[in-house]
């Protein structure tokens, strides 16, 4: 089909400072402000992508390399709730021993040089018992979630511990932490009191005072010492948005809470069609619907699905392409500040008595989200996509930040399962841009599209573009983009960074699934290999390089498939390393953490590596792109006896020393039935909700307790017909089931590895 999209005569943003609630400076004399459209970093643009990620779930020895994956995907601000019940289950003990030790944590944020949003509550929500309020809240005389002396004094008592244990870590300290949020959802979510929920409906309340409420814990939080740049509060469902504070959006797809009411299958959502969030005049069919006008504030965003956890009553396999899709949408939507929730799983902490300390509809340990990282350090597909996309912003966010959304006629009010309509959109000043399409919608499948025509009528010339693109894919193209001078007019290709290696640049770039690449620059450049200044790609390519050229000015274009660029790494120094495992840098050099014990890696430029350990290079034709280099590490076998010890019950007896030598073990287990639980001499480690999915437990955690004891896997039955009989006069209660089904069919040790590499 055609498509036509004016350009011209658009109106200008009014782009202003927000002011003094929004501004910090540093000892040091870094700045960080806010004007109404995006952040900035010593006055210039600055695009944060902040991924969630709770440290209290989590065992400490493990948060410091998920800090860094987390930075080798372009994460810059770590979001972390701080959940009171966690912190002071029992009324004036507070803890902050171990994976509760919110000082260190941020100390590992600082060291890798990540900036930290704290979310300190009093409610944070987050499927946490209660929402985070302690249980012994509920027996004051007092209302929660409200301006009462009472709740007051408790919340003042918690802010001066969080505040004590981060004090000296603000920006203004040249700390990391620049964002504080207050309460979450307020008046618009609230969550089961879990003393109570199963027999009785009894919710917490969910606030009434409006912004006087969040005024007061913002005032109260400053008097305890949190003092960042800026404060959040949560922007969506009617939630209460102060003046001086940043609201914060987001967005799910699967939303396993409506079936607390809701009968069916879940519905196609709006959350993948384009909107126009920073436009006043805009029509918005999602539940954007600000007490503010759109252009006074930034769109910035806290809780894009990165990952969903499984209910009890919805349990579904999360698709990971529906993340960089989503961030997609956002970016071109007019959003210039990410935020992933989850982008880091975790396991929620057993209480000091043995209570579970999470809500009652979820797993009562696993908090792995099927988030990009999962609970115990698992590389999913979505921080492999991720990565493309957070180079893009992080390399280029300087120039989009300012380009304004552009949508056809009726794009916000496209059907979800509208499957004939292009969805694309335009972020430009009239002149230079980029083309933004989607072809991914959750809970429905969009058809591979063929012979799409686009035409974008700009200020002096209109530019067509001719492409394909496949189902679940999305893509990104630039138009009049700068390449070290030389004018890119327009490409059927996504930019992902430009890097420098030896002084020489490299702007990277790769092929959308579906699309044939295609690159023209201006007149008066050259691609030195056909002298021509049009470039396309071979059909199918994996990697091709050429050189543009126009006079004095040159850059190499490096062009890769999808497939390939989802594994590659940016090196601080520039280089690029490619692997299908994770690849850590710090201060020390660089790791290859893999589940397998051999390993090729592709490198750019050919001869990257130096300092090699642990490493051979693998000889190819010199004119290759890439250098290979074969990794092999010994392998470790790993054994585990099986035994089943009931009729839904089995021991697993771990090999004595398997965990020596191995950076983790990966217990994986394949089942059919309700859910799964382990234990550990009678102590649940782990459970699962049945999704279809590989059940995964990370055994480091365990490593002591395995040595004297096995792994007992309880799993609830899938029941069918199910009755309970209670005809007797004595009390009696007997559950009759017509069908049950229970069985371990599978059970895998998998070996993590790591090496050192340079």
């Amino acid at each position: 089909m055609k498509y036509r999209l004016n350009l011209r005569n658009l109106r200008e943003k009014n782009i202003c400072a927000l002011g003094k609630d929004f501004r910090g400076v540093s000892e040091n004399g870094e700045e960080l402000s806010f004007t109404n459209y995006y952040m900035l970093k010593n006055g210039k643009p600055f695009f944060g992508i902040s991924g969630e990620f709770h440290y209290s779930r989590m065992a400490e020895t493990r948060w410091e390399d998920e800090l860094i994956k987390m930075k080798m995907c372009g994460i810059n601000v770590v979001a972390t709730y701080v959940f009171w019940i966690h912190h002071e289950e029992e009324e004036g003990v507070f803890r902050f021993d171990g994976r509760r030790n919110l000082r260190r944590f941020v100390e590992l944020c600082k060291k890798h040089g990540l900036y930290v949003i704290l979310r300190v509550g009093p409610f944070d929500h987050g499927e946490v018992r209660n929402g985070g309020i302690p249980d012994w809240m509920y027996g004051k005389s007092f209302e929660v979630r409200s301006l009462n002396e009472g709740f007051l004094h408790c919340v003042r008592q918690l802010y001066t511990q969080v505040g004590k244990q981060v004090q000296g870590m603000f920006f203004k300290d040249n700390g990391p932490i620049i964002g504080v949020q207050i309460d979450n959802e307020y008046m618009h979510s609230s969550a089961p009191w879990e003393m109570t929920t199963g027999i009785s409906n009894e919710w917490i309340f969910g606030g009434n005072e409006g912004d006087a409420y969040m005024l007061g814990l913002k005032a109260l939080a400053a008097e305890c010492g949190l003092n960042p740049v800026f404060y959040t509060c949560t922007g969506w469902g009617g939630a209460a948005t102060p003046d001086s504070m940043v609201p914060l959006w987001g967005g799910y797809a699967f939303r396993p809470w409506i079936f607390l009411s809701y009968k069916g299958e879940h519905p196609a959502t709006e959350e993948y069609v384009y909107q126009d969030y920073h436009n006043n005049d805009a029509e918005c069919t999602d539940d954007f619907k600000p007490g503010y006008e759109p252009e006074s504030r930034p769109y910035a965003c806290c809780e894009m699905g990165g990952g969903m956890t499984c209910y009890y009553y919805y349990r579904f396999r999360f698709p990971y392409k529906s993340v960089d899709a989503m961030a997609n949408i956002k970016i071109a939507s007019g959003c210039n500040f990410w935020g992933y929730y989850m982008f880091q799983g975790g396991s929620n902490p057993v209480g000091k008595y043995g209570a579970f300390l999470n809500e009652g509809q979820t797993p009562k340990i696993s908090y792995d989200y099927q988030a990009a990282l999962g609970e115990f350090g698992q590389v999913r597909e979505s921080y492999r996509r991720l990565k493309t996309i957070h180079y893009f912003v992080r390399q280029f966010g300087e120039k989009l930040c300012g380009l304004q959304t552009v949508l056809p006629a009726g794009a916000s009010r496209i059907a979800p399962k509208d499957d004939r309509t292009l969805r694309y959109a335009v972020r430009t000043d009239g002149k230079r841009g980029f083309l933004f399409v989607n072809n991914y919608q959750d809970h429905f499948s969009l058809p591979d599209r063929h012979g799409e025509e686009i035409t974008l009528q700009l200020e002096s010339e209109e530019r067509t573009w001719h492409l394909g693109i496949v189902g679940d894919e999305n893509a990104i193209l630039p138009f009049h983009f700068d390449m070290e001078g030389i004018d890119l007019v327009q490409a059927n290709a996504q930019a992902v960074t430009r890097t420098v290696y030896g002084g020489e640049v490299t702007y990277v770039f790769f092929v959308p699934d579906g699309m044939t690449g295609e690159f023209q620059f201006e007149d008066e450049a050259r691609v030195a290999e056909t002298g021509m200044n049009v470039y396309t790609c071979a059909e199918n390519m994996e990697a091709e390089c050429f050189m543009a050229e126009k006079g004095a000015d040159s850059c190499k274009v490096l062009v890769l498939s999808r497939s390939l660029v989802n594994n590659m790494f940016l090196l601080s120094d520039g280089r690029l390393i490619f692997t299908d495992e994770a690849l850590l840098e710090d201060e020390k050099g660089i790791r290859l953490e893999s589940t397998k014990s051999e390993t090729l890696l592709h490198v750019y430029p050919a001869d990257g590596l130096k300092g090699l350990k642990n490493v051979s290079r693998v000889e190819t034709d010199s004119t290759e792109l890439f250098g290979r280099y074969q990794i092999k590490i010994p392998e470790k076998k790993t054994d585990a006896v099986v035994e089943q010890v009931g009729p839904s019950r089995y021991t697993i007896q771990i090999q004595k020393d398997v965990l020596k030598d191995v950076k983790d073990l990966r217990l994986q287990l394949e089942y059919t039935g309700d859910i799964g639980t382990a234990f550990i001499d009678g102590r649940m480690i782990h459970d699962n909700f049945a999704n279809g999915a590989v059940w995964e437990i990370g055994l480091k955690d365990f490593e002591r307790e395995l040595e004297t004891a096995c792994i007992t896997v309880y799993i609830v039955p899938l029941k069918e017909g199910v009755n309970v009989n209670v005809e007797s006069a004595m009390a009696a209660r007997l559950e009759e089931a017509k069908s049950c089904t229970a069985e371990l069919k599978h059970v895998r040790l998998q070996p993590v590895y790591e090496m050192e590499i340079c």
